[in-house]
């Protein structure tokens, strides 16, 4: 009576908890459905993986559900357990596992048209900002032209050039320089080549005054960052679709083997089932 009274609370709480599993994800996915917009990639992807990064949660609901029944079964020593909740958990494991299938190729088309428009897009931004430094350049070359403008760039190259050698003059501020870590090691090596071979500095300062060759680096930096951009959204997109579509492949088969597999047991057994002959 107590080992039957054990099996019956255990089954209890076993059902309990595979319930409230599967019927939270299905609370989770009504919620995300509220802002769900079916023509925008973005909200598919979103959906997408959280749909996968949930679906574990009503597998084990299912789980437990026949576990609970398999004990009553075999509690009651017959070979199939009965319950009214077993084919509507059977019927919703093949739902899900044919849902998950067909989220794994539509995912990964969605990541691959969304990394697309995001290259897209930073190759957009960068020939804008390329376009903004070649019209700075323009503006530059035309205000060179003026011998104001002319003059005060000869005095800004005698402030930077007196600057420089005051700096390499002094042992002690230069060791200061060189020893500050606030000081980038890119700066440092200078003020060591400036300081080996002085000549670096007039070329130093022609290049960096120059606007032809401000505006290139500048253009080299939008470059460099618009390879960085696209590497890293490519890289985002391989592997959010490499882990939502393999895991929810991997969903679809584990769906599909407790459905299935139930429901053509329980055909098994219901088509198998025959009365005895009269004798």
């Amino acid at each position: 009576m107590v080992n039957r009274s054990t099996s019956l609370n255990t089954t209890l709480i076993l059902k309990v908890v595979g319930i409230v599993c599967i019927l939270s994800f299905f609370v989770d996915f009504v919620i995300l459905l509220l802002d769900f917009s079916p023509t925008n990639k973005q909200a598919q992807i979103v959906l997408a993986t959280a749909l996968v990064d949930r679906g574990i949660v009503p597998l084990v609901g299912l789980g437990l559900l026949f576990a609970a029944y398999w004990i009553d079964g075999a509690d009651s020593g017959s070979d199939r357990s009965t319950g009214i909740l077993k084919l509507p958990a059977l019927i919703l494991s093949s739902v899900l596992g044919l849902m998950f299938l067909l989220i794994f190729p539509l995912h990964l088309n969605n990541v691959r048209q969304a990394s697309a428009q995001t290259v897209t897009q930073i190759s957009q931004e960068a020939q804008q900002a390329e376009g903004q430094l070649d019209n700075q350049l323009s503006q530059l070359q035309a205000q060179l032209n003026n011998d104001q403008a002319k003059a005060q760039l000869e005095q800004l190259r005698s402030q930077a050039k007196a600057q420089f050698t005051e700096l390499l003059k002094d042992e002690q501020k230069y060791k200061q320089a060189l020893e500050n870590p606030k000081l980038p090691p890119e700066q440092k090596e200078l003020l060591k080549k400036i300081k080996a071979n002085p000549q670096e500095l007039d070329k130093f300062i022609a290049q960096r005054t120059n606007p032809e060759e401000v505006v290139n680096q500048r253009r080299n930096q939008v470059r460099q960052r618009k390879e960085d951009a696209e590497k890293q959204a490519k890289d985002n997109a391989w592997k959010s679709g490499l882990r939502i579509g393999v895991s929810s492949l991997l969903l679809s088969i584990g769906y599909s083997i407790i459905g299935w597999t139930g429901l053509k047991g329980a055909g098994a057994l219901k088509g198998g089932k025959r009365k005895a002959p009269a004798r």
